[in-house]
């Protein structure tokens, strides 16, 4: 349990810069606390600014604040160092714990100090000749080590006092007059002053970087959060939709179950009544024929007395005002329903397409854009020509994914969706996330590829129903010489060494871009578009005579 509050006084007590426990520790106007080094090596940093700002909270203070050692904090973070100590020995142990004492015979004693010219270490006892003794006063004494031997030279036993930079390594003086002699050398001690220096802008990098990647983790986190709700949300909303619309479809079959029922009732009815009285009038016929035929078999004076009042028969005259309908079958409206959910599901299946992909496209992290036509094709979407769009002078074949340009127009249907005149065809798919198709071309008069909304105008040979010349829609024009993209009156001619059949389009709907490819052993990009899009992007083809696309 004890260890389990250490834990977590520790965390409490931390330099958000170094990550370790407070040393010097300094609370600065906004409150947080930080290490008196670290604090001022971060402000030093910001000197040529003249603004100040709190490496945690990012508040600023002008002019710099003068900082001073937080008594109480201090005192707390000792006790907590004494603390750590004593819980874990084992990580907290010193080297000078672990050196021996070489002068000490039998049981030696903990060494307190080395010496790097008698190149041995030394307890409280055998240490005190070095401080009374004037033969060892030219000795240099450090912190008792185990690692003497890594500061002696292997060649010449000497002391490694120098450093060539020549060699980018610690020598003796007599490796400076021997192998190192005309080298580029300077003592230990400077060199290493200098690399100190680099050593503190590399920590100062360092710390800055924790800095920065502490807060892109914060900001990850809340992204992270934001996006789990966000999910929430959307899948509560989508199942109230979902609902919704069922219930609309099952009210909808109720109303057509009644409308069935209703009319067969009142049919039903209707011929019920007409077959009661055909009934009835059946019944008096049947009478009249069977007096009829009593009267045929009486004396002459009785069948001439009785004759007039047989020969009108009553009613006959109704039986040629009863027509019956050719049609008696309900099969047409179940032709209609089954027509109805062929397109809703068509309708579903596409507006579904760009729910997914909208869906794929939000990420946290953003996903970096493709390189290699491997990596594009991860992106790769099918489409088909759209026949209802399709002008009269364009044939298309091969299940809707080739159109070549005929002189001989097409039977094609009336439909407000076809271009009457420029020779122009849409994909029936839409895009809305990322989305990356091919095309291959052929023709001397070359072709156009384009993207445009679905609202573009269709009528008439206006501007606005031109691919490229509008705000709907963006055109790349193929030759086999160059390219030219086309954007409303915007016009960039892109000379090419090689023209290549292929071109690949690559859409970033939520990015905004736009980008033409040529595509051969490389991907070579021809022209991208930095915009906004506000629909659904549709592909389109302009095929002139001579000339073919296939998708």
């Amino acid at each position: 349990m004890a260890e389990t509050n250490i834990s977590v006084a520790q965390d409490q007590f931390s330099c958000s810069i170094c990550l370790d426990l407070l040393k010097d520790p300094v609370t600065i106007l906004c409150g947080h606390s930080f290490c008196m080094v670290c604090i001022n090596g971060c402000w030093d940093q910001e000197d040529q600014k003249g603004v100040y700002s709190c490496p945690q909270c990012k508040e600023t203070f002008t002019p710099r604040p003068l900082v001073s050692k937080n008594a109480i904090l201090a005192e707390v973070t000792e006790k907590l160092k004494t603390e750590l100590r004593a819980t874990r020995p084992a990580q907290c142990s010193t080297v000078s714990e672990a050196v021996k004492c070489d002068s000490c015979t039998g049981r030696n004693s903990k060494a307190i100090k080395s010496c790097l010219v008698c190149l041995a270490s030394f307890c409280e006892t055998h240490l005190q000749p070095h401080y009374e003794s004037p033969a060892f006063k030219k000795h240099k004494l450090v912190e008792a080590s185990r690692r003497l031997q890594e500061q002696i030279c292997s060649q010449h036993d000497k002391l490694l006092e120098v450093y060539c930079r020549t060699h980018q390594q610690c020598i003796c003086m007599l490796c400076m007059l021997d192998k190192h002699k005309g080298h580029d050398t300077v003592s230990a001690a400077a060199e290493r002053a200098e690399k100190q220096k680099q050593l503190l802008k590399t920590q100062r990098k360092c710390q800055q970087r924790i800095l920065d990647r502490v807060k892109e983790h914060q900001e990850l986190t809340e992204a992270v959060e934001f996006y789990e709700r966000s999910a929430q949300r959307t899948v509560q909303e989508s199942e109230r939709i979902f609902t919704d619309l069922i219930k609309s479809i099952e009210r909808r079959r109720s109303e057509v179950t009644r409308l069935i029922r209703a009319q067969e009732k009142a049919a039903v009815g209707r011929a019920e009544e007409v077959m009661k009285q055909l009934e009835q009038e059946i019944a008096e016929l049947k009478k009249r024929d069977a007096e009829m035929e009593r009267l045929s078999h009486t004396d002459p004076i009785h069948f001439l007395q009785s004759f007039p009042s047989l020969v009108d028969t009553p009613g006959s005259a109704d039986l040629h005002s009863i027509r019956l309908s050719p049609f008696l079958s309900l099969e047409d409206v179940t032709a209609f329903v089954s027509q109805l959910r062929d397109n809703v599901e068509k309708f579903c299946y596409e507006e579904f397409r760009m729910v997914s992909n909208a869906v794929k496209e939000i990420q946290i992290i953003p996903l970096p854009e493709p390189k290699s036509r491997e990596e594009f094709l991860q992106y790769s979407c099918q489409f088909t020509l759209d026949p209802n769009t399709v002008n009269k002078h364009l044939c298309l074949s091969e299940r809707n994914t080739v159109v070549t340009c005929s002189e001989t127009a097409q039977s094609y249907s009336v439909h407000p969706d076809r271009f009457d005149y420029y020779l122009q065809v849409l994909c029936k798919e839409g895009v809305c996330g990322r989305c990356y198709w091919e095309v291959e071309w052929s023709g001397r008069h070359g072709v156009s590829i384009a993207v445009s909304y679905k609202n573009i105008s269709r009528k008439g040979k206006g501007t606005e129903c031109l691919f490229g010349r509008n705000e709907q829609s963006w055109r790349l024009f193929c030759y086999p010489s160059c390219y030219v993209f086309r954007h409303i009156k915007k016009e960039i001619k892109i000379p090419v060494i090689l023209s290549s059949s292929r071109i690949g389009v690559y859409v970033d709907h939520r990015a905004g871009t736009l980008s033409f490819y040529s595509v051969s052993d490389t991907m070579k990009l021809l022209h991208r578009v930095h915009t906004t899009f506000t629909q659904p992007l549709y592909p389109g083809f302009v095929v002139c005579s001579g000339s073919t696309i296939k998708l």
